[in-house]
């Protein structure tokens, strides 16, 4: 994949998603030395500030992760003009993305194709557990998971 140095989540609040998403990047690049690359997540519609929900928090803790100081961040434009790779949970934020910033779009991917060389799949999208039970936030955690995981070994 090159030399990427900055990666980029994107999800609707960056509570969730996308939280799982950074967290999980940034394990797995430690732990294959490959620390270098700066992982960031923001929310296409976020309020900034805000903590991860309580079931996030409870899903990366099952992982080992602490992510109960973590603040959610807008997405801006120095966010997406200064990231590499940039990885969304939903087509409607691949469109929102190209609505602020037409110009990123080369190096905006939804995070279940990214890598696959163009390959669509009907479920490409990483479905918001906000609101919904502990069981959904766990399905989305794993589907997260899986991708990440793939992703960091290409990285």
């Amino acid at each position: 994949m090159g030399d990427i140095k900055s990666v980029l989540f994107v999800c609707t609040g960056n509570s969730c998603r996308s939280v799982m998403a950074e967290t999980l990047l940034k394990k797995y690049l430690k732990d294959m030395g490959k620390s270098h690359i700066a992982v960031h997540s923001a929310g296409v519609a976020s309020f900034e500030g805000l903590p991860p929900t309580l079931e996030t928090v409870e899903v990366l803790k099952n992982e080992g992760i602490d992510v109960s100081g973590s603040r959610s961040k807008k997405m801006t434009l120095d966010l997406l003009n200064s990231s590499d790779v940039i990885l969304a949970m939903e087509e409607f934020h691949v469109d929102e993305i190209a609505r602020v910033a037409p110009w990123v779009t080369k190096k905006t991917h939804l995070l279940k194709e990214y890598g696959l060389n163009g390959k669509r799949s009907q479920n490409s999208g990483v479905h918001d557990p906000i609101g919904r039970p502990r069981k959904d936030y766990d399905a989305c955690f794993q589907a997260i998971k899986k991708e990440v995981k793939r992703i960091a070994e290409i990285l």
